[in-house]
């Protein structure tokens, strides 16, 4: 009795094991111009972003909703790269943490743009 669970612990421990692996990236090269197309949906992004920022509407705004508004109007720009990660197999869960960790670096600048910009308006600086 102890042996069949035993084999059905084991059992259950591979086949999550096997899931686990279907997620994992298999350290594949991507060209350079895949990295590039990145690169530049990247910059695109940023760009957005710092446009988006220009716009007077946001200065009057709270700056954490500010960034929030300003990051979902570029939101379609950063799914480019998503969409050139899934062209070249890359396991979604890999493509979402890279997005994620460009999203998230990118809103901490704006917002600390934001921040600044407001503040500097409040203490009466153009």
């Amino acid at each position: 009795m102890k042996t069949f669970f035993f084999l059905i612990a084991l059992l259950v421990s591979f086949t999550a094991l096997a899931e686990q692996a279907k997620n994992e990236w298999q350290n594949t090269v991507l060209t350079d111009a895949t990295i590039k197309k990145i690169q530049e949906s990247k910059y695109e992004y940023k760009k957005c972003v710092g446009e988006q920022m220009q716009k007077p509407a946001y200065l009057d705004m709270d700056s954490r909703n500010a960034t929030e508004a300003i990051m979902k109007q570029c939101e379609p720009v950063l799914a480019k790269i998503r969409e050139i990660y899934l062209a070249e197999k890359v396991p979604g869960v890999i493509a979402d943490r890279h997005l994620r960790q460009i999203r998230t670096q990118i809103t901490r600048n704006a917002l600390q743009g934001l921040m600044f910009a407001q503040a500097t308006r409040k203490a009466g600086q153009p």
